[in-house]
């Protein structure tokens, strides 16, 4: 696909809905191209990876929900070849020794029901949905307190770049639906 489709408008500029619809015996029809807004499919095609990222640590947390954790980070310190006895190690077990099963289904539920949104977002950005422009402009308007509160906490330069995109993102979209509503009112003039 070309990312470009063709649309139906008949001379007075109105589009048409469908193959055969206003198509008859004196009707005169021009293809227009429209196309596609790569920014809207990078930002989708970013929710859906986003998705799928989060999916797969929902099904991590539930699959370790009857595992022992500090077992599954000793066998993976032993494959990538880290010492069990050194400080990250230590560091690691201290941590995941405070993670409760409970604690386990509730990271599950929340990446689950994260990446529902995410991928609900992606496909509506991809499809150039408006409703999907203003879900992702809430949503990511909703995260940015809580975003700097972490960054004030334990700054570092994941959480400062991953705020930089959030608000790259929401900047374009703002700026895309400020500019669509603005076309469609000099179009209804």
């Amino acid at each position: 696909m070309s990312g470009i489709e063709l649309e139906e408008v008949d001379k007075a500029g109105g589009k048409r809905a469908g193959a055969d619809s206003g198509k008859g015996p004196g009707t005169t029809c021009e293809c227009t191209a429209k196309h596609h807004d790569s920014g809207l499919l990078a930002i989708g095609l970013l929710k859906i990876a986003e998705a799928v990222f989060f999916f797969l640590a929902g099904v991590g947390a539930i699959h370790f929900i009857h595992h022992d954790l500090g077992d599954a980070a000793l066998r993976l310190a032993e494959r990538l070849r880290i010492d069990p006895d050194g400080r990250l190690v230590s560091w690691m077990l201290d941590h995941l020794d405070a993670i409760t099963s409970q604690r386990l289904k509730q990271i599950g539920v929340a990446t689950f029901f994260y990446a529902a949104l995410r991928t609900t977002e992606g496909i509506g950005l991809v499809l150039e949905q408006v409703w999907a422009e203003y879900l992702t402009v809430f949503v990511t308007m909703a995260f940015l307190p809580w975003e700097v509160f972490e960054i004030a906490r334990h700054p570092d330069w994941v959480r400062v770049c991953l705020l930089v995109a959030n608000l790259i993102v929401l900047a374009y979209l703002v700026w895309w639906l400020g500019r669509n509503r603005l076309a469609e009112k000099v179009a209804g003039e």
